[in-house]
Parts: C-alpha cells; sequence; structure tokens
C-alpha cells in the first residue's frame, strides 16, 4: 500500500519518541545533562581525561535499555515502513534500539549506537550489551584499554550524514518526532527540505519545538498518540 501522494519518506526522531518508554532524556530540565557535566562524560576530552568514569556512565546507560520496551510510536513507525509500497527512513537521533526492536529495518543513527563499542586501536565495531571496562580487550586485535563507546561525542561528526542528505534532497515527506530543534544539524533538517522544495513537512511532537514555524502541518500531543493516528492517516489515505 502506497501513502496517499508519497513515495519517499523521512522520518526524523528524537529523545521524545523514546521518554514515552521511560528512558531518561538529556536536555529536559531534570535530565541527564542536569546530574552530570557533558563535557566529563560526553566529549572526546572528557573520555581522554577519565576513560573509566565515562565507561561507567555509558554502562549505566546501556544497563537502563533492558529495563523499557517500544512504545506505540516505535511500533506504528515500522508498520509504516512494512505497508508503505515506498521508502521510508528513519533517521534517529537517539542512541538506543527500540526502532530495531519495534521492527524499524531501514534506519540511520546519527548519533551512534549505545549497545556497540569501538576499537580506537583497529576501528572494529561490535555489539555489546554488557559493561565495558578499561581492562576490557578489543577481541579483533587484542589490544586493551582501546574501547569506547560507539556513540557521537559532542564536537564529534555524526554518523551516515552523506546518506541522510540525498535522502532528505529526494524526500517527498519530512516528518519530525519527539525533537527538540535546538541540537544541529538534525535542527537544519526541515530547512534543508524546505530549500528543496519538493516535501510536505510536518511536526509530530509534545509541545512545538523551536523549529515548529518552519512545518507545514504541526501536530502536539503525545508521540504514543499523535504517530500511531498520523501513520494511520498515511496508510488509510485519509
Amino acid at each position: 500500500m502506497r501513502a496517499t501522494g508519497f513515495e519517499r519518506i523521512v522520518v526524523l526522531t528524537g529523545a521524545g519518541i523514546s521518554a514515552e518508554s521511560g528512558l531518561d532524556t538529556f536536555r529536559d530540565e531534570d535530565g541527564l545533562w542536569s546530574q552530570v557535566d557533558l563535557e566529563d562524560v560526553a566529549t572526546p576530552d572528557g573520555y581522554a581525561r577519565d576513560p573509566a568514569y565515562v565507561l561507567d556512565f555509558h554502562n549505566k546507560l546501556r544497563a537502563g535499555l533492558r529495563r523499557v520496551d517500544p512504545n506505540p510510536a516505535h511500533a506504528a513507525l515500522a508498520e509504516l515502513e512494512r505497508r508503505h509500497a515506498g521508502e521510508v527512513l528513519v533517521v534517529t537521533q537517539n542512541v538506543d534500539d527500540l526502532h530495531e526492536r519495534a521492527g524499524s529495518g531501514n534506519l540511520i543513527h546519527m548519533h551512534g549506537e549505545l549497545l556497540k563499542i569501538r576499537c580506537q586501536a583497529c576501528g572494529t565495531v561490535r555489539t555489546e550489551t554488557g559493561d565495558v571496562t578499561t581492562g576490557s580487550t578489543c577481541a579483533a586485535c587484542g589490544q586493551t584499554g582501546r574501547l569506547r563507546p560507539h556513540v557521537v561525542w559532542f564536537h564529534e561528526m555524526p554518523m551516515g550524514m552523506d546518506e541522510i542528505n540525498a535522502a532528505l534532497a529526494r524526500c517527498d515527506l519530512f516528518i519530525s518526532i519527539g525533537t527538540s530543534g535546538n541540537v544541529y544539524p538534525a535542527a537544519g533538517f526541515v530547512a534543508d527540505v524546505r530549500r528543496a522544495g519538493r516535501a510536505h513537512t510536518v511536526e509530530l511532537n509534545l509541545e512545538p519545538s523551536e523549529s515548529a514555524s518552519l512545518f507545514a502541518e504541526r501536530i502536539h500531543g503525545p508521540a504514543s498518540d499523535v504517530v500511531p493516528a498520523y501513520v494511520s492517516r498515511l496508510l488509510n489515505g485519509i
């Protein structure tokens, strides 16, 4: 089934979609950045100063993923990908695996994945669901103390940008879900799509984002409510 009028759909998701599964957010008033100094736990310099502290912080985040499940918004996007005859690409700012567990397959983690680690010695990336310490050894090259979370820290470049930019340039529907609109480059995607001049733009958010005025259509409310409802409209041609 083709969502009426649209061939290529790009969906951007942010912390708001995962917050409804019970994951802690970073930028809310009582979010993680109010509890720790981001320069200590989420920068290359912080890792260089105290890798044990940074690894422990990410171990706790990783453990938190085991306590939550995908919510109806994640499930709705997986259904959209499954049933839409055209292309559906989910670009997520989230480092959790909730989209995958809900069934999404065409997915780019632009800020990396918490359940993967990367060896700084040989570049090998592998899945890791347990704890990583400064004593952990790379299974590929055998070096110890060179493993880091496969996530994008502050002052690092997001992943998959060439593929993302190509998808934004050719999409005819851009949907932004659960984003604050103040984290770049993702916050600039709607402006990029508008410049291309071919896509309808939609914001599905708990409240208006900082970029809300740039969207042609704005629907505000909990993601678990508004995302399934909007996907149903698309798939049923409403």
